[in-house]
């Protein structure tokens, strides 16, 4: 079994932007808020404004309290995309529940959404007109073109059916001609769906979720999940069934190194627009 490493791949990559950047000598700058405090998120926001810092890439963040209205988050995002020195804009989620997230990301402009969620960019996907990709999507992508694994003609079951993975990564394989089974909480007899796939994908978040009764010899696995078992990060898929990968992302140190860069990636097909 061969490990796809999104790691790997990230640091390849993060010296070619910054040649591009330094190349062209673009001028970016990426602002992420975060409403509320939330350790994970602090994690997160934290690699993202390492790496944009590695490739030349300006990075705010703006900070607000638990008690911050939607009003008020509201009218800073519309600030930021009247901003031209402003190339790209991320709402960090969670977000208090007294916020509706998916209302306040969506007065992000295209444009300047680097996270490709707003319901424009997801349209233009299934209309194959994407500029950007979702980045959890984009990563997955970027990972099957670095090991030269073509999804055209392949059989590709995807498990989890969220729009910033399954149901948008249904849309970006099928428009490179995969045939695509998207799964979910109410499929029946999922080993039915995924025992002949050639490609799977979960994205469940349940350890050992995907045993090796549900895969066939030499299949290759993506695995989104993350869990946290006895203090350590595992994915979906049982050792078991890795056993009988023949390529397979490592968790950690897969698909999660690749979100941080296809931002970046995105900021700069945001850029060129």
């Amino acid at each position: 079994m061969k490990k796809m490493s999104g790691t790997v791949i990230r640091k390849e990559l993060l010296g070619e932007y910054k040649e591009r950047i330094e190349k062209n000598n673009w001028k970016m700058k990426l602002v992420i808020i975060h409403v509320g405090e939330d350790q994970a998120s602090d994690l997160y926001i934290h690699n993202k404004q390492k790496y944009t810092k590695e490739v030349g890439i300006e990075s705010e963040l703006l900070t607000f309290k638990e008690n911050t209205t939607e009003e008020e988050l509201i009218k800073t995002i519309e600030k930021l995309n009247a901003d031209p020195a402003v190339t790209g804009i991320i709402l960090q989620s969670p977000v208090p529940k007294t916020i509706d997230y998916e209302k306040c990301m969506q007065k992000i402009l295209p444009e300047k959404d680097v996270d490709g969620c707003t319901d424009e960019n997801l349209a233009k996907i299934r209309l194959h007109k994407e500029k950007i990709l979702p980045c959890t999507v984009a990563g997955i992508i970027k990972i099957l073109d670095y090991y030269h694994i073509s999804v055209e003609g392949k059989d590709v079951t995807i498990i989890g059916r969220s729009n910033r993975v399954g149901r948008t990564l249904a849309d970006a394989l099928i428009n490179q001609n995969a045939t695509v089974t998207l799964c979910h909480s109410k499929t029946k007899d999922l080993k039915k769906h995924t025992k002949h796939a050639d490609i799977i994908v979960s994205a469940v978040g349940k350890e050992g979720f995907i045993t090796k009764d549900m895969v066939k010899k030499n299949f290759i696995g993506i695995d989104v999940g993350i869990n946290f078992k006895d203090g350590k990060l595992t994915g979906d898929f049982s050792n078991e069934a890795v056993e009988k990968a023949s390529y397979m992302t490592p968790v950690p140190g897969g698909v999660g190194p690749m979100t941080v860069a296809m931002i970046i990636e995105n900021l700069i097909q945001l850029k060129e627009e």
